[in-house]
Formats: C-alpha cells, sequence, structure tokens
C-alpha cells in the first residue's frame, strides 16, 4: 500500500506545480493572452444578446492539454 500512496503523493506534487504555472502565467500575462479573441472563435451579437463559442481556443486548450498528459505519462512511467 506504501508505493501506491507514494506515487498518489508525486501525482499531486507535479499536478500541483503545473497548476501553480499556470496560475502564475494568466496572472502575469492575463490580459495579453489572446485566447478566446483567436480567428476561428465564433461570436454571435445581436441587439441583446451575445452568442460566443471559442473552437480554436478550445481545439488549442486541448491539444496543450494532450501533448502535457501524455509528457507526464511518459516521465513518470520511467
Amino acid at each position: 500500500m506504501r508505493p501506491l500512496l507514494g506515487e498518489i503523493g508525486r501525482i499531486l506534487m507535479v499536478a500541483g506545480a503545473v497548476l501553480f504555472l499556470l496560475g502564475a502565467l494568466l496572472a502575469l500575462f492575463g490580459t495579453h493572452l489572446p485566447l478566446g479573441r483567436l480567428p476561428g472563435d465564433i461570436v454571435i451579437r445581436r441587439e441583446h444578446t451575445v452568442f460566443y463559442f471559442p473552437l480554436t481556443t478550445s481545439l488549442l486548450v486541448s491539444l496543450f492539454l494532450t501533448l502535457l498528459l501524455f509528457l507526464l505519462q511518459f516521465l513518470l512511467r520511467r
């Protein structure tokens, strides 16, 4: 049971470090990041409503998270 707890602890530490770095990046560069305003993000403005669908942003975030999780899995498997 002990080795399993050690691995869970390591995973939580890596996840915490990643979230910390992501939070720091958003705090420092949040207003300058083009996320949400990329070509391919759909914005429809009408008289009293705004419909926003961040298609390109969603694809880029999904790609980034997929690569990050693949890298973490590769590094933890060693």
